[in-house]
């Protein structure tokens, strides 16, 4: 397709699935009157390629749908015909390469002049590309001043691009007092989640992590984890968890379609070791990934 392709800079390999047709490249998808492009009309998921393996892939696939469901876009694409793309698109990259695996909708008209979007007009696309997975020895963690939206401000029971922007502005406010990653509250002031992941405490051998309570994405890979770790003997609890807590826990870690599995080494200005029960989640990760 003839002037699709950004040229907006270098970046990683990527395969696009738009409009019948797969491009290489940054294939541009939005004009400066589409909805999304300027009033953040879109959702999407994120799965992972990785040794070969695409855990959870239908689960991400259809997940978008669902979010597309509740932010009033048309999920158009069948979960298997996300999935069945996403395979055909894997075959553009060796065997053991390192994708993120997106799928996407978004809106293209508005109605009336005004914020609301036409539902009518949904358009979809999926990007696989490059994005190496993480390997860093743990993350530094501190507690962010910004807060966790609930449902009665923003569409936080879907993957909506929009929520994005507040977990920026926290990653970059601790990142300028060096933290790697911080911790929002929700609005009554309990711990929610990461600026990009769901987050797990141990305390004397037991897990503990936030109860769903539909301020936060109850993450793919998180139930996952509680599934996995649940099976093996040790015990989780999900529960309502204040930043007291987390200060006085034995190990921190996270979960996440982007790093899975990840230590958090300091908390404040205490030093935390990457513990057993992490070690143990990540291993038991990596056994269900490839079994």
């Amino acid at each position: 397709m003839a002037g699709v392709v950004s040229t907006l800079g270098p970046i990683s390999k990527t395969w696009t699935f738009f409009e019948d047709d797969w491009h290489e490249g940054n294939v541009a998808i939005m004009g400066v009157r589409t909805n999304a492009s300027w009033l953040a009309s879109s959702v999407f998921d994120g799965a992972r390629a990785f040794e070969g393996v695409t855990p959870d892939l239908d689960q991400h696939c259809a997940r978008v749908n669902t979010s597309a469901e509740r932010f009033h876009l048309k999920p158009v694409v069948p979960t298997e015909t996300w999935v069945g793309l996403a395979r055909e698109g894997l075959k553009k990259f060796a065997a053991d390469a390192e994708l993120y695996i997106r799928p996407m909708y978004w809106a293209e008209a508005g109605l009336g002049g005004g914020v609301k979007f036409d539902p009518e007009s949904t358009r979809w696309c999926l990007s696989i590309y490059e994005a190496p997975m993480p390997k860093t020895r743990g993350s530094a963690l501190t507690l962010s001043p910004y807060r966790r939206p609930s449902i009665e401000i923003a569409p936080v029971d879907a993957k909506a691009s929009c929520l994005y922007p507040n977990n920026a502005r926290a990653l970059f406010e601790a990142n300028a007092r060096g933290f790697d990653n911080c911790v929002l509250l929700d609005m009554l002031g309990n711990v929610a989640e990461l600026a990009n992941a769901n987050i797990f405490m141990v305390k004397d051998g037991v897990v503990f992590t936030p109860a769903p309570n539909g301020v936060f994405l109850d993450g793919i890979t998180r139930r996952r984890v509680i599934g996995l770790l649940r099976g093996d003997g040790i015990e989780v609890v999900e529960k309502t968890l204040t930043w007291k807590e987390f200060l006085d826990a034995d190990e921190i870690f996270s979960s996440g379609n982007y790093g899975k599995v990840t230590a958090m080494i300091r908390i404040e200005d205490r030093e935390l070791q990457p513990g057993p029960i992490r070690q143990r989640a990540r291993d038991l990760y990596w056994a269900f990934a490839h079994g």
